[in-house]
């Protein structure tokens, strides 16, 4: 064996990056040690006492469960069956246990694009951006300033950190302008004279700029600046939202399709006999955008509602969920939760072989939905 469950860890930070994962989810690494060897690695959506013992019987050395088996703090670890006690029986075994969840959804390529490609063929984006964490803490820094200074004030700066794009160094802005101003008595303008209001031919210098840069570079500006008194306008800019990631799917189909093609669609995705459909009379019998989200989508209803979608496809819904939907115009397709989610773990399998081909993976044949129909 020449892995560890940190190489585990990196490569599936890759596949779902973790600050793509929900505020209120429980991601990463949840049970092992970092510089544990492994070899053998088995994925499952739900980390049971059954999957546990399958687990620990086939020798694995960790667990990828699409579910994080610990969302609450504990109070207790003990062998008790149910919740906790299967992570306690792993960790007696040496096996760790790793949960991509919520990133695992909103990464290009994860679960939530594999459900939508049940829907049929369009153009997909997310229902929900996630923000680009690179632009956190970014400043828009602005000041007017003489055309026989601009380049200066622009190059100091440009050396104290403002201006970086990317791979990009000294971007800005500049738009002419016409600035006045009025010395009081005292004063000593760079241009004209104190007591008189002047009109200045400027250029309006905005550069973009980090938190930990901002100091140095207001101080930077102030130092090169002609003017006794620069002006300086510093705005805090969002952050920008990635154009394909982030939670839910829209799916703009290429062709008009109609319900049931919809659902025997899917059907056929999933892997499953039946789904559950709700149709909405004030619906168009020909769907142009649908939205989908994995295990259960409430939560994303109005943003679905918000883009317009006239149906929408997810695991489980509240009962009064669906009725608001339905109410709007939305036919909604229930598939049930984990059958949104099962069928991405065999292509998570073979990207993790792709990567890490050192390890041998399977997926978990004791995890399945708890239900059956009669």
């Amino acid at each position: 064996m020449n892995c560890t469950v940190d190489d585990l860890c990196r490569t599936m930070q890759d596949i779902a990056p973790l600050h793509l994962a929900a505020s209120w989810d429980n991601t990463g690494l949840i049970l092992g040690r970092h510089d544990a060897m492994i070899e053998r690695v088995m994925l499952c959506i739900d980390l049971t006492d059954a999957v546990a013992e399958e687990a620990v019987n086939t020798r694995v050395h960790a667990v990828v469960a699409y579910h994080p088996p610990l969302f609450e703090p504990i109070k207790s670890l003990t062998d008790a069956r149910g919740g906790p006690g299967a992570l306690l029986r792993l960790a007696e075994a040496g096996i760790a246990v790793y949960s991509p969840h919520s990133a695992l959804d909103a990464t290009p390529n994860g679960i939530t694009d594999w459900l939508a490609e049940g829907l049929g063929s369009g153009i997909v984006s997310p229902l929900h951006h996630a923000p680009d964490h690179a632009s956190a803490h970014m400043f828009k820094l602005v000041t007017y300033v003489p055309g026989n200074a601009v380049d200066t004030v622009h190059q100091a700066m440009s050396d104290a950190g403002a201006g970086r794009i990317g791979d990009y160094s000294m971007c800005s802005t500049r738009i002419a302008s016409t600035g006045t101003f009025m010395g009081e008595v005292g004063t000593a303008p760079a241009i004209g004279q104190s007591e008189r209001l002047e009109t200045v031919e400027e250029f309006r210098l905005m550069m973009v700029c980090h938190r930990d840069q901002l100091a140095d570079a207001v101080a930077a500006l102030r130092r090169s600046h002609p003017y006794e008194e620069p002006p300086v306008h510093i705005i805090e800019l969002a952050e920008t939202p990635l154009p394909d990631h982030g939670l839910g799917r829209l799916i703009q189909f290429n062709e008009p399709t109609d319900t049931t093609a919809i659902a025997d669609r899917l059907k056929v995705h999933l892997g499953v006999d039946t789904v559950r459909v709700a149709k909405s009379i004030s619906a168009p019998n020909q769907h142009t955008c649908a939205a989908c989200c994995c295990g259960a989508g409430g939560s994303m209803l109005s943003d679905a509602r918000r883009v317009g979608a006239t149906m929408f496809v997810t695991g489980e819904m509240r009962h009064h969920d669906v009725l608001l939907a339905i109410e709007h115009g939305i036919t909604v397709i229930l598939a049930g939760h984990t059958n949104t989610e099962r069928g991405f773990l065999p292509q998570l399998r073979d990207r993790l072989a792709a990567t890490m081909p050192n390890c041998q993976y399977s997926v978990s044949q004791a995890d399945c939905i708890p239900w059956r129909q009669y």
